[in-house]
């Protein structure tokens, strides 16, 4: 395989590459902005070129088998809605478009944060005009689904709604990392974990509930998928949701420490915008890609703490 990675650096892109190597890959063209926070993560990968984003030239597609566009702005809080369209629906569409007419394969980030608060279900067979994003970045990609749909184009474009990944070289994602490292330094610093207080009272304390996914197991799906004839838009979770109680009590457990979490105000700006509960419906990702393995909460956590965070 020859693929292409955008957003090469980045927690899920690095992953990619990672398995990708794993699979004997090294044909691979990194595609992203480096900085000084994230090129280490391309450290220990094999790839055959690296181009900001900026230079790269979508007529180069025709190069390669497939591209995994993972590069976009990630930030739930950004509020520059000119930079979001740019970079999260534009650019996408703009590659979308050079891939299929190269008739190469294109699979592409959405988010579970198109789902909004969940109250039309988070069904990736239900129809995306029905969906309302909470935050200007789940509707910046919320946009590109409606374009595709509105323009069959998954029929031959897979768009693949990841829900709360985390893993190995999220560092710097900095307030966007994952509760898992940003759990374990607080840990390591205090002795105690703060998770935000509920606002819903169907919720308690902590009891906020979300579907985690190991990096790893996203990365591997998303390359299942670059070997499938299907096509779609898909959701890509564990399919179980987990309280941040159960997720921090689980990194305590990895370092062999009794559990301390206290519970704090929530930001003002976040409250009316904060997802309460996500679970993946993930029946038609079972139904479409073979051997998915997916890491028990427990296991990924205890991989993530000692043998990445734990060995800094």
């Amino acid at each position: 395989m020859k693929a292409i990675v955008t957003g090469g650096a980045g927690l899920i892109g690095s992953a990619i590459i990672n398995r990708l190597n794993e699979l004997g890959c090294r044909e691979i063209l990194v595609v992203d902005f480096l900085n000084e926070k994230n090129w280490s993560n391309l450290t220990p990968l094999k790839f055959s070129d690296y181009v900001e984003a900026d230079k790269f030239k979508s007529k180069w597609i025709k190069y390669y088998d497939v591209v995994f566009h993972l590069g976009a702005c990630s930030d739930t809080t950004e509020t520059d809605c000119k930079y979001l369209i740019e970079n999260n629906f534009e650019y996408t569409k703009k590659l979308a478009k050079k891939s299929i007419q190269l008739n190469k394969k294109f699979i592409y980030a959405s988010s579970a944060a198109t789902y909004g608060d969940g109250s039309n279900g988070m069904s990736d067979s239900s129809p995306v005009d029905g969906l309302i994003p909470l935050n200007m970045y789940g509707y910046s990609k919320h946009l590109f689904d409606l374009f595709a749909a509105k323009n069959n184009l998954f029929d031959r474009i897979t768009g693949l709604k990841y829900f709360n990944v985390f893993g190995p070289y999220e560092a710097h994602k900095g307030k966007m990392s994952s509760i898992v490292f940003k759990a374990f330094h607080q840990i390591k610093e205090k002795g105690f974990v703060e998770l935000f207080k509920s606002y819903n009272p169907d919720y308690a304390d902590g009891e906020q509930k979300r579907d985690f996914l190991y990096v790893k197991d996203a990365a591997d799906i998303t390359i299942k998928f670059s070997q499938s004839t299907s096509s779609g838009l898909y959701n890509v979770g564990s399919g179980q949701a987990s309280s941040w109680v159960e997720l921090v009590t689980h990194i305590f457990k990895a370092l062999n420490i009794e559990p301390s979490i206290r519970f704090i105000e929530m930001p003002e700006e976040l409250k009316e915008k904060y997802q309460y509960f996500t679970q993946a419906n993930i029946g038609n990702l079972i139904n479409t890609v073979n051997n998915i393995r997916l890491t028990p909460l427990e296991e990924a956590v205890d991989d993530y703490v000692n043998n990445y965070l734990n060995k800094k």
